[in-house]
């Protein structure tokens, strides 16, 4: 076990950054196509984060044409670029999955002044 954890203490991203459920971020995707690399952007609100250490994930929702897309991203992952908090939300919940339910202003989330 000790060499599994030594290799995945390699692999981690040293700053984390600081955003909770609730919060509207926006997700720094590199894309490759072909040789080039380009920066895709994903804005939603984080519904989701699970805490596992090298496997620690968070899911991000957003609405696309009265659609819902959910993508969940690898926090240590190296496709994910960087992620910037747009606005922090006021929740009470660990997981907000009965955002997937609502449409509108039901699925609105509450600022919160920090």
């Amino acid at each position: 076990m000790n060499a599994l954890e030594l290799i995945s203490k390699d692999s981690m991203k040293a700053e984390l950054p600081a955003f909770a459920v609730g919060d509207t971020v926006k997700v720094y995707v590199r894309i490759k196509e072909g040789e080039k690399h380009r920066l895709q952007i994903f804005e939603g609100t984080v519904i989701a984060k699970k805490n596992g250490g090298i496997s620690e994930t968070f899911t991000v929702r957003r609405l696309a044409h009265g659609c819902g897309i959910e993508r969940v991203f690898p926090m240590h992952a190296p496709v994910v670029d960087k992620v910037e908090v747009i606005r922090k939300g006021k929740v009470r919940r660990a997981k907000l999955y009965y955002l997937r339910d609502r449409v509108g202003k039901a699925a609105k989330i509450k600022e919160a002044v920090r």
